[in-house]
């Protein structure tokens, strides 16, 4: 993946079992839990590159949120405040190679960003 592209959408539930039973069948994803991220299955679209995960809904995730691949979170979330977005969830550690955060843009919407490699 390069700087600029979608890696990833986080599909918020109120009823996760319920939402992982409505995207398998709607969509034929495969939806597993892997060791460490219990309680957050993962998608993977048929193409097995789009992916994701489902959350519960919370106060912070309220909608689907996508994640766009960067190459410096700190670089990126500066230069959204600069822009007029604002810092939902700061930088925050995924593995040892790899690193999330989360902001608003301009317009309101939330994005995440994400840094790095899961290998």
């Amino acid at each position: 993946m390069a700087h600029g592209d979608i890696t990833h959408i986080d599909i918020p539930a109120d009823d996760i079992p319920r939402a992982i039973a409505f995207y398998r069948e709607l969509f034929g994803w495969d939806i597993k839990e892997y060791p460490g991220y219990e309680g957050y299955p993962m998608w993977t679209a048929p193409n097995t590159i789009s992916g994701g995960g489902i959350s519960p809904r919370d106060d912070v995730l309220k909608s689907p949120r996508s994640y766009v691949e960067v190459d410096s979170i700190d670089e990126s979330l500066a230069k959204a405040v600069e822009l007029g977005g604002t810092v939902v969830t700061p930088k925050q550690e995924i593995s040892p190679t790899s690193w999330w955060a989360s902001f608003t843009d301009s317009e309101g919407n939330q994005l995440a960003l994400y840094e790095g490699t899961t290998a």
